[in-house]
């Protein structure tokens, strides 16, 4: 997506990212380094996600009413997600409405109020959502999973906590959490959209000037992942729902790229990925196969996931070794190659032709250091992977040992 971008760290220490580009929308919001890999307490569980629920409750000037309704009077969204490593506050929203987002997500970042009542309906609320969960036995063999390679580290816990402290979670809680984690320093602030951008940075320094100066340390530990193991468990489901992983590098790893080539030509959203071809268009053993990345600031997982009926879950096991081993051992032609590329590049170009995406994207890679999304420096990078370094990137999949966890 193009137009001009831009960076600027604010007076309190906030980092802030701003791309103008023509359009009927605009994007803003704060994102955090904060998520469920820093609740290093078992109490803490699931008080980012929390957090991030209950924010729109209320400040100690506005009531959770005037919030809900503020953007969505102009049509605009007000919404927030959690994931293992970061917690962001974000609007969508017709152009011409920026100063009205960002203030509004600088009072909530830095004032929120968290009255009991909002509190105590949100709690079941989030009860609901946990139950949802578990009766989504593939929503739930990927977080099994994680309990299983990351055992001992933060990393291995669910993002949404357990029952118990949902429930005991209070507002002091929460308030004493934005304190320490929705800090400048330890935030970034993001911007896409027609404004130029440095009429964003001087409204971001009005609209974030109340946010805290210095987060609490950082807490967070490498994981040593658990030994190789296949693990089943009892779950009642009428199919078995597989996911089987190896440790690959994190955000910041140099081979990332042809790791994520790789991983697209095994199992990417096409068609005529080879585990696709492989386990449901030549034998029909699945509904659904899918290899992905969780890329993290100091480690990552390739997994691939697939149900199928009980009785096929060892053929498809096999199947999937088979087509690791394949990959790795018969080196593509640069004709095939160079058609995966395109393929993969034509992907990426329509992840990117969202608005709210690309925004959240950017203020993602700021957050860890990284550089902003960009299709033709991805595109540089991807075009320049060779077979040999292709058929590398897979031999480090295939010879590592796959570890699965299987729900039946």
């Amino acid at each position: 997506m193009g137009g001009t971008l831009l960076t600027a760290t604010l007076t309190n220490g906030l980092r802030c990212i701003a791309r103008q580009s023509p359009g009927a929308t605009e994007c803003c919001g704060l994102t955090f380094n904060s998520g469920s890999r820093d609740e290093v307490v078992d109490s803490d569980h699931g008080l980012a996600h929390f957090v991030e629920h209950t924010i729109f409750k209320g400040t100690s000037r506005r009531t959770g009413s005037y919030v809900l309704n503020r953007m969505e009077s102009v049509g605009a969204e007000l919404n927030a997600f959690t994931t293992k490593e970061e917690t962001t506050v974000y609007s969508l929203m017709p152009a011409g409405n920026f100063r009205r987002a960002a203030r509004l997500i600088g009072e909530l970042a830095a004032d929120s109020a968290f009255p009991e009542r909002g509190l105590q309906l949100e709690r079941e609320v989030i009860c609901d959502e946990i139950d949802s969960y578990l009766d989504s036995p593939a929503e739930a063999a990927y977080d099994l999973f994680d309990e299983m390679i990351f055992a001992g580290n933060p990393l291995a816990h669910n993002i949404l906590g357990r029952k118990q402290t949902v429930m005991d979670f209070t507002g002091e809680r929460c308030r004493r959490y934005l304190r320490e984690r929705f800090t400048a320093d330890n935030g970034v602030f993001f911007y896409l959209g027609p404004e130029d951008p440095q009429k964003v940075f001087r409204e971001a320094e009005k609209a974030f000037a109340a946010l805290p100066l210095q987060a609490v340390g950082d807490r967070r530990t490498r994981p040593q992942l658990c030994p190789p193991e296949v693990a089943v468990q009892d779950n009642g489901s009428h199919q078995a729902h597989t996911v089987m992983g190896v440790e690959i590098g994190g955000l910041h790893a140099p081979d990332r790229h042809v790791t994520a080539l790789a991983v697209n030509i095994l199992g990417g959203p096409g068609m005529n990925a080879l585990l696709n071809l492989a386990l449901r268009e030549r034998n029909g053993l699945v509904y659904t196969v899918e290899a992905s990345t969780a890329l993290y600031s100091d480690c990552g997982l390739m997994t691939i996931y697939f149900g199928c009926d009980h009785q096929d879950l060892e053929r498809c096991r096999r199947i999937v070794g088979r087509t690791l081993d394949g990959l790795a051992s018969k080196p593509l032609s640069e004709r095939s190659l160079a058609a995966y590329k395109r393929q993969y590049l034509g992907q990426v170009t329509l992840g990117q032709d969202n608005r709210e995406q690309t925004a959240l994207s950017s203020g993602r890679a700021i957050l860890h250091g990284l550089q902003p999304p960009s299709i033709t420096r991805t595109a540089e990078k991807i075009s320049a992977i060779t077979p040999a370094e292709l058929r590398l990137a897979a031999e480090k999949l295939a010879s590592s040992t796959l570890r699965t966890l299987t729900l039946v």
